[in-house]
C-alpha cells in the first residue's frame, strides 16, 4: 500500500531441435517478414524454430475450436475478433472437424495433447495450420497471447491493413512459474472510467497477467454501487484526492468490466478496504462512526486519520456483510480482497476479531479472502492469500500463516509499485512518488519473489502483482506511462522460470514490444534504458 504521509500534487537463426528459452538465441526469424519466436514476453519455457517454414493467414481460413467446448470457443472468438479488423478477413469460428486437421488456426482443449501443466499450452505452427493445445481455458488464452505477439505488429491497428499475415514456423511449449500474476488498479483515490479500465486490462492480458484487482474503495472515494447503501455513491463517490477524480461504477458497469476481462482470460478481483482507509464510507453514513457524528469527505493524499471503522459498532459488520454480498454476487473470482493495510494503532486482538468476522462473510458469499500483509495471521490460513508489500511489517505472522497453508503474493514496493517514478527527475511535473523508488525498468525486473522474506518457504509464494496507486496519478495516460514498460518486467518475473532470468536477454525482447504498444495507442515511457527500435 502507499506509505502514510506521502503528499504530492499534480500539474501532471535456430535449428529445428528443441532449445531452452534461456539459451542464447538471436532474435531473428528464418522466414522473411516473420516475427522471431524468441521475441516473446514473457519468456516461454522452450522454443523450436522450424527453418524456412511459415504460416500465412488467408482470407479463406477459419478458426476452429474443440466441439462442445465453450472455453475453446471463447478463446477462438476473442482471436477472431482481434484479427478481423486489421486483416479484413471474415474469419469464422467453427467446430474442429473429425479426421484430418483443417487449414487455419485450431484451438484444441483437452483430449490427446501433450500439455499437462495448469495454464500451459503448446503452440505449433506449420505451413497450413497453427494449433494451440491446452488442458484448460487459461492455457488456450495464454497460447493466444503468444500468437498475438508473433503476428506482424500491424495486427494491433484498429483499421484494415495489407498483408501478408505471416507467422514463423516452429513449436513453443510453455507454462507459468506462478499461478497468480496480477495487476492492481487503484480507482479509489482517483476514479478511472470503464473504457480506460478495459483498455488497461487488454494491455496487461497481452503479457499473460491473469488477475486484475480493482481497489474499489479508499479514504478518498467509494467507486462501486451498493444498492442497499445508496449514499455510498451519492456522497462517497463524489470525492477524490486533491478534490478531483470523482465517479463510480454502476453494478452493470462493473459486470461489463468483469465480462470484458473474462473474454481475455483475465479474472477481476474486487477489493473493499477495511478496517482502515474507509473515510469515504464513514462520510456517507455517520452511523458507521463510533460517535454517530458526520464527517466531511476526505480530499487529502495520505491516509485519513478519521477513516477507520468502529470495530465495536454492530452496524459496521451489517454494512460489510451487505457490501461483500452485493459485490461477491457480481464477481466470478474465487477471491475477494478485504484490504487490511496500514492498520496502525489496532491491537492484534482487534485485528483477529475483525478479520475472523470478515473472513466468515467472504466465505459465506462463496469466496476466499485476500488481504495485505498486515492481515496475515488474522485471516484464516487455509485458502487465503496475503500480499507482501514492504519489509519489516508482520513478517513472523506472514511466515507462520504461510506454513499453515496461506499463499503469499509478492509485490515488494521497491520493484512492483508502478506509481513510483522511474528516476528522481521523472517526470518534470509531479506525477508519481519516490518513497519506495525511484524504480528503473531494470530494477523492476531484477528481483526474485522467493528471496524477499527470509524464512518464507519458496512453496508458499503464490505469485506476483504489479500495483499502481493513484494519489498522484490522474487518468489513463499517466497511468500507462508509469506502468509500461515496467509491468512487462514484473510479468516476466511471474511467468518465466528462474533460470531464464537475464536482463541482457530480456532487454531486446522488451524493446521489441515498443512498436506493439505504440500501435495499440498505449502511452508507454520511452526510457533511455531500452534500445528502442526506430519508430518507437
Amino acid at each position: 500500500m502507499s506509505v502514510t504521509g506521502v503528499v504530492m500534487a499534480l500539474t501532471v537463426t535456430l535449428s529445428s531441435a528443441a532449445v531452452s528459452a534461456s539459451s542464447p538465441n538471436p532474435a531473428v526469424s528464418t522466414v522473411k517478414g516473420a516475427v522471431p519466436l524468441t521475441s516473446v514476453v514473457p519468456q516461454p519455457v522452450s522454443i523450436r524454430t522450424a527453418n524456412g517454414v511459415a504460416f500465412d493467414l488467408k482470407q479463406s481460413d477459419a478458426i476452429y475450436a474443440t466441439r462442445n467446448s465453450s472455453d475453446a470457443k471463447d478463446a477462438a472468438n476473442f482471436l477472431a475478433g482481434l484479427l478481423r479488423v486489421p486483416t479484413g478477413y471474415p474469419l469464422k469460428v467453427r467446430d474442429v472437424p473429425a479426421g484430418a486437421k483443417p487449414r487455419g488456426i485450431v484451438l484444441s482443449l483437452g483430449g490427446k495433447n501433450a500439455v499437462t501443466k495448469k495454464e500451459g499450452y503448446r503452440l505449433d505452427i506449420s505451413r497450413n495450420t497453427i494449433t494451440i493445445e491446452a488442458d484448460d481455458r487459461s492455457g488456450l488464452f495464454n497460447g493466444v497471447a503468444t500468437l498475438r505477439q508473433l503476428l506482424p505488429v500491424k495486427v494491433e491497428r484498429k483499421q484494415q491493413m495489407p498483408g501478408p499475415w505471416r507467422v514463423q514456423g516452429g513449436t513453443i511449449d510453455d507454462a507459468p512459474r506462478y499461478a497468480y500474476r496480477g495487476a492492481m488498479i487503484d480507482v479509489g483515490r482517483h476514479f478511472l472510467p470503464k473504457p480506460d479500465v478495459e483498455k488497461y486490462i487488454d494491455t496487461v492480458a497481452r503479457y499473460k497477467v491473469n488477475y486484475v484487482r480493482l481497489h474499489l474503495t479508499d479514504d478518498q472515494g467509494w467507486r462501486i454501487e451498493i444498492k442497499s447503501w445508496p449514499e455510498l455513491t451519492k456522497v462517497g463517490a463524489e470525492s477524490g484526492a486533491g478534490g478531483e477524480g470523482g465517479g463510480f461504477y454502476t453494478q452493470e458497469d462493473y459486470k461489463e468490466i468483469v465480462r470484458y476481462a473474462q473474454a481475455r482470460g483475465v479474472t477481476i478481483i474486487p477489493e473493499i478496504n477495511g478496517p482502515d482507509h474507509t473515510h469515504a464510507a464513514l462520510a456517507s453514513y455517520p452511523k458507521l462512526t463510533c460517535d454517530g457524528k458526520p464527517i466531511e469527505p476526505y480530499l487529502g493524499y495520505p491516509k485519513s486519520d478519521e477513516g477507520v471503522l468502529c470495530l465495536d459498532n454492530p452496524t459496521t459488520y451489517e454494512f460489510m456483510d451487505d457490501v461483500i454480498g452485493e459485490v461477491a454476487a457480481l464477481s466470478p473470482s474465487p477471491y475477494f480482497a478485504v484490504g487490511g493495510d496500514e492498520t496502525f494503532g489496532r491491537t492484534k486482538e482487534q485485528l483477529d476479531t475483525y478479520f475472523a468476522k470478515i473472513a466468515k462473510m467472504v466465505e459465506k458469499h462463496g469466496k476466499k479472502p485476500m488481504g495485505w500483509m498486515e492481515a496475515a495471521g488474522s485471516l484464516p490460513a487455509k485458502d487465503s492469500l496475503t500480499e507482501f508489500w514492504v519489509p519489516g511489517i508482520n513478517e513472523d505472522q506472514i511466515i507462520a500463516s504461510a506454513k499453515a497453508g496461506s499463499k503469499v503474493i509478492m509485490a515488494p514496493a521497491m520493484y512492483t509499485y508502478l506509481d513510483q517514478k522511474y528516476t528522481e527527475t521523472y517526470p518534470e511535473y509531479p506525477v508519481g512518488q519516490t518513497w519506495a523508488g525511484p524504480t528503473s525498468v531494470e530494477g523492476s525486473y531484477d528481483w526474485d519473489p522467493e528471496g524477499q522474506l527470509e524464512g518464507l518457504p519458496a512453496s508458499a509464494v503464490g505469485g506476483v502483482e504489479s500495483t499502481i496507486f493513484t494519489e498522484t496519478v490522474f487518468g489513463i495516460n499517466q497511468m500507462e506511462n508509469l506502468a509500461f514498460p515496467r509491468l512487462l518486467s514484473v510479468a516476466e518475473v511471474g511467468w518465466a522460470k528462474a533460470s531464464s532470468h537475464d536482463w541482457k536477454k530480456f532487454e531486446p525482447r522488451l524493446a521489441a514490444q515498443g512498436p506493439r504498444l505504440r500501435e495499440a495507442r498505449v502511452n508507454y515511457y520511452l526510457t533511455p534504458e531500452i534500445d528502442w527500435p526506430l519508430g518507437s
